[in-house]
């Protein structure tokens, strides 16, 4: 190969019908990783778990080693003519491409429209370039969307074109809510795009297209009260800890000083807990959540907490919506906060309620951690953390208006709020309706007899 050309690495892959393929990859010059599938690989398994030459001659589109580096070379010299041509394209007419809109789409919604940080993730995940590295976990992103458009002209992307890369999704094997994430990034995009003050395009080619229809949620399933407070004993006895810490295979003996500071853990994690659940609060409300924020109530009768912070992606900011709220909590939950404040430190106004030994904020994926393991340990059918806030909702929407449930959970519609109002029956309502049936039943009987 040429000077200056990248070489190719060329790799055998299986399919998901289990045929072996050759996959060519290689780095461009801006060290973004290219990968490109070359065709079914005459090998088979050699034993070891690699791979040998089959006997023969491959068949017309098989490819063998020699035949896949060169087919490989000719791969990398194939994209960057595509490459090269679109790129005098767009300089020749003077227009930005898919990506460079993207990329101002996400600087204008991080510091114009204030996006929330865990959106503004989700967004740059969709819109990563094909192959880059996960941060955590040794995964690669897709890059779907500047895989197909991203080189692209964004005024030459047509309704077609979007509709049948939505096509490609779902034949994929993508979740319909999957498809609707990146048809809803790309519709994004190309509305900003429309703006007067960026490229007043004149329309925007993902609207004309099919938003894939995803089931309804499953029925709300939640913890009563009692089977929280199982959780929160099974924590307290520091279930939720998992294995003991072992070194070389033998048990590790915790010296008093770690057994004391232990259990002030386990009984903070059984609070958080019962906090959670009694206030509805988010996990990132939880996190954030200091102590000028809690107001006692005489004796301990119950609590306000104001919510004014919430941690999203790490980052500590105002609440989900951009306002705060006052979330009123009962006594068990004021009950609950009373006993961390007696732990004798970082209990002043601007230090967590909910910290580590050294006073700074958990880890979300800690706690959710040793919610499922304390889940497990008091023998509760697998529920996720958050709904825990769900409970909340519905154990309310029993006795309290809709709004004023609504006003507690911080949501934005009360649509959102409605949703409660079908949750799982309980014995009471079970009760009231055989009450109302009854009474009818005696009406029928009194009029007959009549």
């Amino acid at each position: 190969m040429s000077a200056g050309k990248p070489t190719p690495a060329v790799v055998i892959r299986v399919g998901k019908d289990g045929t072996p393929f050759f996959e060519a990859k290689w780095r461009d010059a801006e060290r973004q990783q290219i990968k490109r599938r070359l065709g079914p690989a005459w090998v088979e398994p050699n034993g070891d778990g690699g791979w040998r030459r089959r006997r023969g001659r491959p068949p017309a589109e098989w490819l063998d080693e020699r035949a896949a580096h060169a087919a490989a070379a000719e791969k990398v010299a194939e994209v960057e003519r595509e490459r090269a041509d679109a790129a005098v394209r767009v300089e020749r007419a003077g227009r930005a491409t898919v990506r460079q809109v993207a990329r101002e789409w996400l600087a204008w919604k991080r510091d114009v429209k204030g996006g929330a940080p865990s959106t503004l993730r989700d967004n740059e995940s969709l819109l990563a370039e094909p192959d880059t590295p996960y941060k955590r976990g040794r995964g690669r992103a897709e890059g779907r969307i500047m895989r197909k458009f991203g080189d692209r002209p964004y005024d030459d992307v047509t309704t077609r074109q979007v509709s049948a890369f939505l096509r490609e999704l779902d034949a994929e094997g993508l979740s319909p809510r999957n498809v609707n994430k990146h048809r809803s990034v790309l519709h994004a995009i190309f509305a900003y795009a429309m703006k007067p003050d960026t490229y007043a395009l004149a329309a925007n080619p993902v609207s004309g297209t099919d938003v894939r229809h995803e089931p309804p949620p499953p029925p709300l399933d939640h913890y009563e009260v009692e089977e929280v407070e199982a959780l929160a004993h099974a924590c307290e006895r520091g279930a939720q800890r998992g294995k003991a810490p072992t070194y070389r295979g033998r048990p590790v003996t915790l010296t008093t000083e770690e057994q004391a500071a232990r259990t002030v853990e386990d009984q903070q994690d059984a609070d958080l807990f019962r906090v959670k659940f009694y206030s509805g609060m988010r996990l990132g409300e939880i996190l954030a959540l200091r102590w000028r924020s809690v107001r006692f109530l005489p004796d301990l009768s119950g609590a306000i907490i104001d919510v004014d912070r919430a941690v999203s992606a790490g980052v500590e900011k105002e609440p989900k919506g951009g306002r705060g709220r006052p979330v009123p909590v009962p006594q068990a939950a004021a009950e609950a906060l009373a006993r961390i404040a007696q732990r004798g430190d970082f209990t002043d106004p601007d230090d967590y309620v909910f910290c580590n030994r050294l006073g700074r904020r958990l880890d979300p994926s800690a706690i959710r951690r040793r919610y499922k393991r304390g889940a497990a340990a008091a023998d509760l059918r697998p529920l996720r953390l958050h709904d825990l806030r769900h409970a909340a909702g519905s154990v309310l929407a029993r006795s309290l208006p809709l709004v004023a449930v609504r006003d507690v959970l911080g949501h934005a519609k009360l649509s959102t709020t409605n949703r409660y109002l079908h949750s799982k029956i309980d014995t009471a309502a079970v009760a009231a309706v055989n009450a109302a049936f009854r009474a009818g039943a005696d009406a029928s009987t009194d009029k007959a007899a009549a």
